[in-house]
């Protein structure tokens, strides 16, 4: 049988209504979960004015269910077996003795799925998880009262054709709703699941979310194609507009001309935050003087009366933004930046001005050591080193600038671009003023990743100062925990980095750590494994993340082959062996037996440095002993790889350093199918174990096989 509750309010906030139909079902699931009862289908929907739940298949009964509690044994002391009863509510005549052991088995007979259901409404409602909520009526004067988004007017609680009968703070459940607040206000009885919604929809109440979504982003599109014009799409307004009404009709409407001399993002800021309506834009991809609000009704005049009254709406809106954007020009961001120094940017860091200080100065630097523009650049010229290092300072130091103006106290996500468009009017370059629009840039995944020099050194110096200069006061991000958005900053950074193909060191200790988390969380999209990240950075100063990602591309390529695998399969196999082995080199190997060593009884102070070296290099002198055939074999190939691997690494030909570790896959192979590492001599031993140890140096210069997963 199907289950439907409807619980009708009046309007909730479009925002909360997503989280509202999750909240809604998990918590019927979990009423149902306790009485063991699975629900098959359960769909969600919500209107401004109600939240419904349908639950497909449920049983009309619960099965009896036997449970079983297991209790001391019957050797215990008394007090056991009295707390025990005590806890069960049994007397000992009712326990089942078992194996020496006392359980309470306790028959559950099955109950009717709507008295389940009766119980479970109640509780749904007043442990319903609103982030705001309100009381009302004379019951609200206790804190106990019910509370609810906005208050609660009615209950529909049907199972199959039989009322669930309940009542949450004086609100008795019905068959009776009440369908749209002007077409249809007069109450609708509901025979169940099965014709609620067509019922409704009879009464101008959509109640699908997504068929009111579909219907809004269609229609608009459409009257906008009427006009000649091409609807903004906005996916966001859409669902938005969607949970604001019940039977939605887009309708077009028309603002004055002159109001185009405003940039277009504040004109569609404006219409879209403060009245939630769409922009259209014309021939050529230019914002039109049109909009597209969503009315509530269908109206008699066709929306002329409605479209009037959001006209002049959005009229005094607009009149304010093109007031602020007037005011602001009047007056050169210089002039604006002066004000920075009123706002702290931390209590530790100083104000808003003294960043700007700061990112000033690195910006120019970043371009004076050539880092985002190629040198040598001739000094002077127009597109020269000098004039982009000029540039970059100006444009950090103005950067900031539009938090003080009008139009950014009003509409904060504008920042930056607002800074872009008042630099643009007062003639400043065309590098500086886009360097101030995008100086944010990136903000995200998927975000645009500037490439213009001149904004890429101020969009990096502002992220590397906020990063640099709050590790330095020790607020790093714990947990989920990052106030300071010092995670999206390093993505940012990294993603100019990658993208531009920027090399410099991003930091040491703490601060490059930070990065590697930061870059295998920005790779794992383009597929780049983590722990061959953490296997190069493992290796220790590397903090160059352009040549640090193309050594892990390399990397992951050959781990993909079967010379990759089956080399780390022998890296592994060897490093077991070492570590089983506690092998602390030839010197410590010594140490350790106590086996005394001819170099090390030459008693001559010239000699040292010599007898030094040999024995830090041991492995490679001459074995003392006739090595076997694989044996040799390895110590060629490494002779060979060794240096191979380690040239290629410093000439940045990661491919190549692979391909020299590829030659030492069938070596190994050979080495542990045809020698015995572990020999009764020790002297054989310890070579051995010393041919494994310089294996292991050899793979690691480079990566860190170790940190490699499989």
């Amino acid at each position: 049988m199907d289950f439907l509750l409807e619980l009708r309010s009046e309007e909730i906030p479009a925002r909360m209504q997503a989280g509202a139909r999750a909240a809604l079902e998990k918590l019927l699931r979990e009423q149902l979960a306790t009485a063991g009862i699975v629900p098959g289908a359960i769909t969600v929907w919500s209107t401004p004015r109600r939240l419904a739940l349908i639950a497909r298949d449920l049983p009309k009964a619960t099965q009896p269910v036997t449970e079983e509690a297991k209790g001391p044994r019957t050797s215990a002391p008394e007090q056991a077996l009295e707390g025990f009863l005590r806890k069960t509510g049994l007397t000992k005549a009712q326990l089942t003795e078992r194996d020496g052991v006392w359980f309470a088995v306790t028959e559950k007979p099955g109950r009717a799925t709507r008295d389940v259901l009766a119980e479970a409404i109640p509780a749904i409602v007043r442990a319903f998880p609103w982030p705001k909520s309100q009381r009302w009526g004379t019951a609200s004067i206790s804190s106990e009262s019910l509370r609810w988004v906005r208050p609660l007017s009615g209950i529909v609680a049907i199972f199959g054709e039989d009322l669930v009968a309940c009542e949450v703070g004086g609100i008795r459940s019905g068959y009776a709703t009440r369908g749209h607040r002007f077409h249809a206000p007069g109450e609708i009885t509901i025979g169940g699941a099965h014709d609620y919604q067509e019922k409704l929809r009879a009464c101008h109440v959509i109640v699908d979310h997504a068929e009111r979504e579909n219907l809004i982003a269609t229609a608009a599109r459409m009257v906008a194609e009427v006009a000649g014009l091409t609807l903004v799409e906005d996916p966001g307004l859409v669902i938005e507009n969607a949970g604001l009404t019940e039977y939605p009709v887009p309708l077009l409407g028309r603002f004055d001309e002159a109001y185009l001399d405003v940039p277009p993002e504040v004109i569609q800021l404006t219409a879209r935050t403060n009245q939630k309506y769409f922009v259209c834009e014309g021939a050529g991809g230019k914002l039109a003087n049109a909009f597209v609000c969503t009315a509530n009704i269908a109206a008699s005049d066709a929306g002329a009366g409605i479209v009037d009254g959001n006209r002049k709406v959005l009229a005094a809106r607009l009149s304010d933004a093109r007031f602020f954007w007037e005011q602001d020009r009047k007056t050169p961001l210089s002039r604006h930046a002066e004000k920075l120094g009123r706002i702290t940017f931390h209590e530790k860091l100083g104000t808003v001005a003294d960043k700007v200080e700061r990112v000033a100065k690195l910006a120019r630097w970043l371009v004076e050591q050539g880092i985002v523009a190629p040198l040598p650049l001739t000094a002077g010229a127009g597109g020269g080193h000098e004039s982009l290092a000029d540039q970059a300072e100006l444009a950090a130091r103005l950067c900031k600038a539009d938090l003080v103006t009008e139009m950014v106290g009003e509409f904060p996500e504008l920042q930056g671009l607002m800074g872009g468009y008042y630099a643009r009017a007062e003639g400043l370059p065309d590098a500086v003023a886009d360097a101030i629009r995008d100086h944010y840039k990136p903000v995200g995944q998927g975000d645009e990743v500037p490439t213009a020099p001149v904004t890429v050194a101020v969009a990096l110096a502002d992220k590397l100062d906020t990063i640099r200069s709050f590790f330095a006061i020790d607020e790093k991000p714990t947990g989920s925990k990052d106030p300071f958005a010092l995670r999206r900053a390093a993505l940012g950074i990294i993603q100019l980095i990658t993208a531009n193909g920027l090399r410099f060191g991003v930091g040491e200790g703490d601060v490059l750590a930070f990065f590697a988390d930061r870059l295998k969380v920005q790779q794992k999209e383009a597929g780049v494994r983590h722990d061959l990240i953490d296997a190069v950075f493992a290796l220790g100063g590397e903090d160059d993340l352009v040549r640090l990602l193309a050594r892990v591309q390399a990397l992951q390529a050959f781990i993909g082959t079967d010379d990759g695998r089956n080399l780390h399969a022998g890296y592994k196999r060897a490093a077991n062996i070492l570590k089983k082995e506690d092998w602390q080199g030839i010197e410590g190997e010594i140490a350790r037996t106590g086996e005394e060593d001819p170099l090390a009884l030459v008693d001559d102070p010239d000699l040292a440095p010599v007898i030094a070296a040999k024995m830090a290099d041991r492995h490679a002198g001459p074995l003392g002993y006739d090595a076997e055939p694989a044996e040799a074999a390895l110590i060629a190939a490494l002779d060979a790889a060794g240096p191979q691997a380690e040239s290629a690494v410093a000439a940045e030909d990661f491919a190549a350093a692979m391909t020299a570790l590829a030659s030492l896959r069938a070596p190994i192979d050979a080495f542990f199918d045809g020698v015995t590492v572990n020999d009764a001599d020790g002297a054989k031993r310890r070579a051995r174990l010393a041919l494994l140890d310089r294996f292991r140096a050899a793979v690691h210069k480079v990566a860190d096989f170790s940190r490699i997963e499989g």
